[in-house]
């Protein structure tokens, strides 16, 4: 008797929802899909408990006919696809047939549709047709999804709190709705608002509507083309930035997507500018002939494989550094934290009356319709201007911070964090670009090993001689130098050729020498850099601020910790009470 035999439809569909429906999130994210391949303009999501009691999605797409609205439940049944040639040409967010069979087979399906003529209802549950019946006619599609995992216990077991599948469908909600700017997205859970976007096409304002108008006034614009990809979308300055890299939203013709190569190189982008733990918030659009990307690799249609990926990255990396490159960095001070006690004596106010405080950005309004030419590959950078404006030095606080002033307000540097860029970047520059030049030291180094540490350093001899070290065998695992490059700081030569070793000695056989000369760079720049509690001159002060002000980026450690903070002059007006009110004399 034969042992192998053919699934029935509904055993095969509870099967494919394992794929396809995870969670609540996944049921949305489903539906959601389908109002938008259907050309919706507004579309709702609306959840009772998070959705684990109701998930319900209205529309006003085209909607379905009765035939139609009944095959749609069936696995594989699609109308985006017709032949094996479609798949290399997706345009749709949907394609592969089995989302609506799958839910229908683990929940109580209700769906009324209306192509504008007679409706269709539709009850589903557990994968079986209950009923079919004519309906109103409104066009577009409400589908209501209840008692979710009714008939799988195992899953229903595992789902996770109210709270975690609340913050999973609004992030799923929070990134379509950057994804599609022009569709009017509202997303309510028990009967609270917690999303309403415009649908006016304008990213910015979805990004204001999602992160809040502050997020937004700190988002700085970006666009991007070569041959075969255009970008463009929002990125944030380095000081907004998150503990996660759930902000960096990448789409790719409209589609949400992950990718791991992506994600890095957008963080690789603002190398030195932010803490490497900490990740900015990015909306990057991504559109290329959809023959270049292959989106059939998971059920859930996220990840994804581009053709031609190098050049991509490439674009993506010149795009943001490009435009980093030519901001003004510096933070201001927050003073959210100082407590305003106002004392109004003229006029007279009535009894309740609310003062409210002049606003930071009183004459900064937020403009949601920024044009700005794309960065074309190809096309030469121009020469960078001093970013740092001209700062005055008046004085120095606990040994540690400068206090500069200019017509626009005050500012503080820490001097460690300012040195420590200083040397940075010209330890990088000797090191990216090496002339071999050297000292003789006066006593040569002696330095003993471990013996795998010796095996490595003597494979790499060459690289420390291309630096400008002369070094040689000495005894059993012990090296002897006796010429260092030119480049080491004065009186940390000892401590820098000791680092360096160490460095080369523990480097990986296949290493990436930029990233390479980058951490050896910080480390030494580190190390030599000027002390908190070091008391400096006026003329050292200049000195330093006028140094800083030729770095490439002068407003961040290579750490990403910032140089410099300001304090405007109106926030120094504030502080004092004198903003708002007629200045005493």
């Amino acid at each position: 008797m034969s042992k192998i035999r053919v699934m029935d439809e509904i055993l095969a569909n509870k099967i494919a929802a394992g794929e396809v429906v995870e969670r609540c999130a996944s049921v949305v994210k489903e539906l959601v899909e389908n109002s938008i391949d259907a050309n919706g303009k507004e579309i709702k999501i609306e959840l009772k408990e998070a959705g684990t009691s109701l998930i319900k999605v209205t529309d006003d797409g085209t909607g379905m006919d009765k035939e139609d609205a009944v095959v749609a439940f069936s696995r594989h049944a699609t109308s985006k696809i017709m032949d094996e040639s479609d798949l290399y040409n997706i345009n749709t967010l949907g394609f592969r047939g089995e989302a609506l069979a799958s839910i229908a087979s683990v929940s109580n399906v209700l769906l009324k549709t209306s192509t504008g003529e007679v409706g269709t209802l539709v009850n589903i549950k557990g994968g079986k047709l209950i009923k079919v019946e004519n309906t109103d006619a409104r066009k577009g599609t409400v589908i209501e999804v209840s008692e979710l995992f009714y008939n799988t216990p195992a899953r229903l077991k595992h789902m996770k709190s109210l709270y975690t599948e609340l913050a999973s469908i609004t992030d799923y909600v929070n990134k379509i709705a950057l994804s599609h700017p022009e569709i009017r997205f509202t997303l309510i859970n028990n009967n609270n608002v917690i999303l309403k976007t415009d649908g006016s096409g304008n990213l910015l304002k979805t990004i204001s509507a999602i992160y809040g108008v502050d997020i937004a006034r700190k988002m700085l614009e970006i666009n991007g083309e070569d041959d075969d990809y255009s970008i463009n979308g929002f990125i944030s300055l380095p000081e907004i930035n998150r503990a996660g890299r759930n902000h960096m939203v990448t789409l790719v013709n409209g589609r949400v997507v992950r990718n791991q190569e992506l994600n890095k190189i957008i963080n690789d982008s603002y190398h030195s500018y932010k803490p490497d733990n900490r990740y900015p918030i990015v909306v990057i659009s991504i559109e290329l002939d959809p023959s270049l990307v292959d989106v059939n690799i998971h059920p859930t249609k996220m990840d994804i494989k581009f053709s031609k990926l190098e050049e991509l990255l490439e674009l993506v990396k010149k795009t943001i550094t490009s435009k980093l490159n030519r901001q003004t960095l510096i933070p201001e001070a927050s003073i959210t934290d100082f407590p305003i006690v106002e004392e109004v004596q003229e006029p007279i106010l009535k009894e309740n009356t609310i003062i409210e405080n002049k606003p930071k950005y009183e004459e900064i309004t937020l403009d949601f319709n920024v044009q700005e030419e794309p960065v074309i590959y190809e096309k030469k950078e121009e020469k960078e201007e001093e970013r740092l404006p001209l700062l005055y030095p008046v004085g120095l606080v606990h040994g540690t911070y400068i206090v500069c002033q200019n017509e626009i307000g005050m500012y503080l540097i820490d001097q460690h964090a300012a040195k420590e860029r200083i040397n940075y970047e010209m330890f990088k520059e000797k090191l990216t670009n090496p002339t071999k030049e050297n000292i003789p030291m006066l006593l040569p180094l002696t330095i003993e090993l471990s013996n795998n540490e010796y095996i490595v350093l003597k494979e790499n001899f060459a690289f420390l001689e291309n630096m400008g070290f002369e070094i040689s065998e000495f005894g059993i695992n012990s090296v002897i130098i006796k010429a260092h490059p030119t480049w080491l700081t004065k009186d940390f030569e000892d401590l820098q050729i000791r680092k360096i070793l160490e460095l080369v000695s523990s480097k990986e056989k296949d290493f990436d020498l930029a990233k390479f000369n980058d951490h050896l760079a910080a480390t030494l720049a580190c190390k030599a850099s000027i002390k908190a509690n070091t008391n400096l001159s006026i003329n050292e002060m200049e000195a330093l601020i006028s140094d800083l002000r030729k770095c490439h980026n002068p407003f961040n450690c290579p750490h990403g910790r910032p140089t410099i903070i300001t304090f405007t002059k109106y926030d120094l007006e504030k502080l004092f009470k004198r903003s708002g009110f007629e200045s005493l004399k």
